[in-house]
């Protein structure tokens, strides 16, 4: 992978903001949905589509596609505004998320969404589709690139470490995992509901090659997706520290928007921020909903 030029990282930054900002829009728009964990993986998402995926939104299942499996499937979401932008589909479908009939639902359908390559959302189990896919691209002698995005949360699954097992036994060097580590789950703080440390230290014990990066620093992950093409003996797993509903002051780790969505006066306050207005003034942020810390 090439190093970027200078104006690429000015890009996707901008790039990762319109995404939040869709985001923001069709969950206020649905009424429902997951805003946090949506907005910590924008970053991350943004230099996938944008930079790192070889894909073809003209031709969805073209077979030496690299495959991207979300398995943290409640974050649908900012992979919607993703496809949407890169072209898979028109922005104006984005409105109709949730609503019945729209291939757009609150967890990814692979059968109705075009770029969607798996059914996730029940947690921890989207690694072990990825090993899947690395392994037969190593049968078939393909040589697409298999990336999983995951949940801090859903490390706590045990089915995840079965596929990192695995993944580290088979030298699935084609395999890239990477962790949005925003420090929360549904219930609370992942260090008090069931803390997974030291991280770094159990990936590289399933025979994983580790690195650690600021979630939200595109030069950072765009030089961390290009070091994982780099390495042809083991997976790699991207350790991306991040911020749960990064870009909006109000739901930065604020657990309360873990999975609901904002109401049309939050929305409107939280596209202003995001258009560089700054935060909301404190008669606002008075009356923001929030979560446990």
């Amino acid at each position: 992978m090439a190093r970027p030029t200078p104006q690429e990282i000015p890009a996707l930054r901008e790039t990762a903001r319109r995404l939040r900002k869709l985001d923001i829009q069709m969950l206020a728009t649905a009424g429902s949905g997951h805003p946090g964990g949506s907005l910590s993986a924008a970053d991350l998402v943004t230099a996938l589509y944008f930079r790192a995926l070889n894909h073809d939104p003209a031709d969805p299942q073209w077979p030496g596609r690299d495959r991207f499996v979300l398995s943290k499937g409640h974050a649908v979401p900012i992979v919607y505004a993703a496809l949407a932008v890169a072209g898979y589909f028109p922005e104006s479908q984005l409105a109709t998320l949730r609503q019945l009939g729209s291939p757009l639902q609150g967890h990814p359908d692979r059968r109705r969404c075009p770029g969607i390559e798996a059914c996730t959302g029940s947690l921890g189990q989207g690694l072990s589709i990825g090993v899947g896919m690395a392994l037969a691209a190593r049968w078939q002698g393909a040589a697409f690139r298999t990336y999983v995005l995951l949940s801090d949360g859903e490390t706590n699954e045990g089915q995840t470490w079965e596929a990192a097992a695995f993944a580290g036994f088979h030298h699935l060097d084609h395999l890239t995992a990477i962790l949005d580590y925003n420090k929360f789950q549904l219930d609370g703080a992942v260090a008090d509901v069931l803390s997974m440390e030291p991280m770094l230290e159990k990936w590289r014990a399933f025979g994983w090659e580790v690195r650690e990066l600021d979630g939200h620093d595109m030069t950072q992950i765009v030089e961390a997706l290009a070091w994982a093409t780099t390495i042809t003996t083991h997976p790699t797993m991207l350790i991306a520290h991040t911020v749960k509903g990064k870009g909006v002051s109000f739901m930065e780790s604020n657990n309360y928007f873990h999975g609901v969505a904002p109401t049309a006066e939050e929305a409107a306050w939280a596209l202003k921020e995001l258009d560089g207005h700054g935060p909301p003034p404190a008669e606002f942020l008075a009356t923001v909903r929030r979560g446990a810390k």
